[in-house]
């Protein structure tokens, strides 16, 4: 098992996404706090901490403490939307602390919807810059999609562009639009149904398979991605029996998470899939139950791949770097 844990550094965002499902609530934490959180998962023997927020480049002493997370063995990512790390200088900092991977926000390749997505104008470009940065320094970058209604058909176009423009990007992650924790998302403008992305994701995956890199999706039930069940996160983490904790900056506070099951139809039970898929994030409350349909396929196939390619597979890498006893200093 590879159990990483997440770390909510920050509620503060520099960006105001239209379907964030963490919004800004104005909490930070103090260093103290972010220490004793690194070494929970030091005594959890965890693999890996994930940094995210908000946006953790808004936590002042975030290089500090990603040293400190080094230095206890505890190799550091963050979840980013990569408007800081456009300055070069900044990233190098945080390269020199240990930061060696990050998961970049992009949610279209069309500047202009994607700066409308985020509200925040420039922020595509931001982020072009940010990879520019990543490549130069040699961080390596996972990709992360929002689907949105907005977005639902354009899947494949985003990871041919970003590909093409960005060769070294070898990993992407699509995220199902997550309403429950915004109450002043426009729902009816943005969560999509299930059959909107269908076509879209199942043509991305494919072209990313072709090209020889991995993909995940979180909140899509796997009648919706038959072909590539084994790239469900939900389905990975049910079938190897994995954990996952995180510390909160709201009411929800430390949440561990060892049942990754959400909403299932009546008809689910007739699915071959039924026993390894979590089913359908809030369904018949965003999402339409009646969307849902039986795969008879054998689950005993989607096992043994999951299994026999857990060596490649980006979320289990160890990715603690080699650094100097003493920080680099900036």
């Amino acid at each position: 098992m590879a159990n990483l844990g997440y770390i909510q550094i920050t509620r503060r965002c520099n960006q105001n996404c239209r379907f964030c499902s963490n919004p800004d609530n104005g909490r930070t934490l103090d260093m103290e706090q972010a220490r004793e959180f690194v070494d929970d998962f030091v005594r959890r023997d965890y693999h890996g901490i994930i940094l995210t927020g908000g946006e953790p480049t808004l936590f002042t002493p975030l290089d500090e403490l990603i040293f400190y997370a080094h230095e206890r063995g505890m190799p550091s990512r963050m979840i980013t939307n990569g408007q800081k790390a456009a300055n070069f200088d900044y990233l190098k900092i945080l390269k020199d602390s240990g930061l060696v991977h990050m998961t970049l926000s992009i949610h279209s390749v069309d500047a202009e919807l994607h700066d409308d997505l985020t509200r925040t104008p420039g922020s595509f470009r931001k982020q072009v810059r940010c990879l520019e940065n990543a490549e130069k320094l040699g961080i390596t970058v996972d990709v992360n999609c929002v689907i949105n209604k907005r977005n639902a058909d354009k899947l494949e176009e985003n990871v041919r562009w970003l590909t093409e423009r960005f060769p070294f990007l070898h990993h992407f992650v699509w995220n199902n639009l997550d309403p429950s924790m915004n109450e002043n998302m426009d729902h009816d403008a943005l969560v999509p149904r299930l059959r909107d992305f269908e076509i879209s994701l199942y043509r991305a995956m494919r072209f990313l398979e072709s090209t020889g890199r991995t993909f995940r999706a979180e909140k899509v039930p796997l009648c919706y991605m038959p072909e590539y069940a084994h790239c469900s996160t939900e389905t990975r983490k049910i079938i190897k029996n994995e954990e996952r904790v995180i510390h909160f900056l709201d009411d929800k506070r430390t949440f561990k998470e060892n049942r990754f099951e959400h909403v299932k139809a009546e008809i689910c039970v007739v699915c071959g899939f039924n026993e390894i898929c979590a089913g359908l994030f809030f369904g018949n409350t965003y999402y339409d139950l009646a969307e849902l349909s039986p795969i008879f396929q054998d689950p005993d196939s989607v096992r043994k791949r999951i299994f026999a390619d857990r060596e490649t597979n980006p979320d289990e890498k160890e990715i603690l770097p080699e650094l100097p006893s003493e920080k680099t200093s900036a």
